[in-house]
């Protein structure tokens, strides 16, 4: 098996890294120096939810999996993308974007939300993103999903005066099975080529709610 091509999925983490309202702001301090120790080490303060990231089942429900309790299996497989730019500011991502695609959605694959919604990444409309419908959600589920993930900051509603949301229905769905939801994604627009295998690997933190991750897309071949 040879990598063709490697394709960037995650956001740059730094002090400017946009956050869903009330998390951890990331912070990066000089903790040593080359000129004061003789080599450079950065402290490093940010939220389990920070950038690209994933969201263990424990997220949502204290009675489920927690990050390390997950088979790393859930964070590797085959990827689908679903194109579902047209659903626009809080626009809701039902069945009919994924209808194309049923026949691909089977047990182990990645669906992947292309909602185009990264281009707004770091400005106010970020958090107008558009969401996955939670009937959709169910059906996916039912066919063996149970890892999903989107170029957006949430996939649910993000919620705020004048839009109170649903309740955060897909991360309840996605809990109850054990799945795995990945935000903050980017880039989504550049897998262009067939059968993807995507990698959601997480930093391996002990009794998490979810972790950053460097989320790729490998173009194989034999």
């Amino acid at each position: 098996m040879r990598i063709r091509e490697i394709v960037d999925l995650s956001v740059v983490v730094n002090a400017d890294t946009q956050v869903y309202p009330g998390d951890p702001v990331p912070r990066f301090d000089a903790h040593c120096t080359i000129e004061r120790d003789g080599f450079n080490l950065l402290s490093v303060s940010i939220g389990s939810q920070t950038g690209t990231h994933v969201d263990a089942p424990y997220h949502f429900d204290d009675a489920a999996p927690k990050l390390d309790e997950l088979p790393l299996a859930r964070f590797v497989g085959t990827g689908i993308v679903i194109d579902a730019r047209a659903a626009g500011a809080r626009g809701r991502i039902g069945w009919e974007y994924f209808r194309p695609h049923e026949t691909e959605l089977v047990p182990g694959a990645i669906v992947l939300l292309h909602t185009g919604w990264s281009a707004h990444y770091r400005t106010a409309a970020y958090f107008e993103n558009p969401f996955l419908d939670a009937e959709a959600c169910a059906h996916l589920i039912a066919l063996g999903i149970r890892t999903i993930g989107i170029d957006a900051l949430n996939i649910d509603e993000t919620p705020d005066d004048e839009h109170p949301g649903e309740g955060f229905p897909v991360h309840h769905l996605f809990a109850d099975v054990a799945g795995v939801i990945s935000e903050n994604l980017t880039n989504l627009h550049s897998i262009d080529f067939a059968e993807p295998f995507i990698s959601l690997l997480p930093l391996a933190f002990e009794a998490a709610d979810g972790a950053p991750v460097r989320a790729v897309a490998l173009n194989l071949s034999l």
